[in-house]
């Protein structure tokens, strides 16, 4: 049996265990959290090297990417870095792949007419793949890196200007105290509502799960929110905010969704290639073997 492996710096509340089997292979899948303890995320990625055949970065990102260039958080690459025999993923390679799909998907489906919606990104370099697709298929989006990274109220209304700024930012951020830009911990369960009015314009809410549950005022009526992880208490929170539907990047497994960086791993083990191995064209040849595609849950 394969097993995957997803170390979070996020609250163990949200720990998961499934077994399934993935094309006529056995998968044990798993999320652990580390409530934001970085010797502790560290130990148990160290400790299980060599014993799972996938170790997934959760509740933090190892790296961004902005146009061609990658960049990498310092702190959260030096947590990683005692890991030698077993590949580590963050979730990049679907982001790059798996979500950028996806945004064509809410178009070439029906599901949502891009043409006319407002979008709200509530991370842009945090989901580079919806970012670089929405900017072609979306006439309106706003872009919330500067509003929920660094709280100021600047609006990113093009993903050049996002690119731009990033040049000149993500040098200097990315060595900085990942948890300044970040929920990590206890801190994931924490709301903290800000720029209200940017969410009630949007029509469409995507982008990282702890940064909308985080920032996302109480009502939220009628709009669609896209994003990737989702247990059954945030389906329940989301109801009571009123939107209207989900959809979500990752498939529905044991009836809740795993993170982007779990299911990186799941296809990195398919596939038998480590990260640096694996090219665009590898992932999407594996998703379309497996025939994932967006799973849209109606909460009227």
């Amino acid at each position: 049996m394969h097993h995957i492996v997803s170390v979070s710096l996020g609250s163990s509340t949200r720990d998961k265990t499934h077994e399934c089997e993935i094309l006529g292979r056995r998968f044990l899948i798993e999320r652990r959290g580390t409530d934001g303890d970085m010797a502790r995320f560290k130990a148990l990625m160290e400790e299980l090297d060599g014993h799972v055949d996938a170790l997934g970065v959760g509740g933090a990102d190892v790296w961004v990417v902005v146009g061609e260039r990658r960049y990498a958080f310092r702190e959260i690459e030096a947590l990683v870095s005692g890991v030698r025999k077993t590949p580590v993923v963050d979730g990049s390679g679907l982001k790059h792949t798996l979500e950028r799909e996806a945004v064509r998907w809410l178009e070439t489906s029906g599901t949502l007419d891009l043409s006319s919606a407002r979008a709200l990104l509530v991370s842009g370099v945090d989901r580079f793949g919806m970012a670089q697709t929405l900017d072609g298929l979306c006439p309106n989006v706003v872009y919330g890196d500067i509003l929920f990274g660094l709280g100021l109220p600047i609006r990113i209304r093009s993903y050049r200007t996002l690119s731009i700024l990033a040049q000149i930012l993500l040098p200097v951020v990315t060595r900085l105290p990942f948890q300044w830009f970040y929920p990590t911990g206890e801190k994931q369960e924490r709301r903290t509502p800000k720029f209200p009015e940017v969410f009630d314009w949007a029509t469409l809410v995507c982008g990282d799960w702890h940064y909308i549950r985080r920032f996302a005022p109480d009502r939220m009526a009628g709009k669609t929110v896209m994003t990737q992880t989702l247990r059954t208490a945030d389906l329940d929170w989301l109801r009571t905010t009123g939107v209207a539907r989900v959809v979500t990047t990752t498939p529905v497994m044991g009836g809740e969704t795993f993170a982007t960086n779990v299911m990186e791993g799941v296809l990195l083990t398919l596939m038998g290639k480590r990260r640096e191995e694996a090219t665009p064209a590898d992932t999407l040849a594996m998703l379309a073997e497996l025939g994932w595609s967006p799973n849209v849950i109606d909460l009227g």
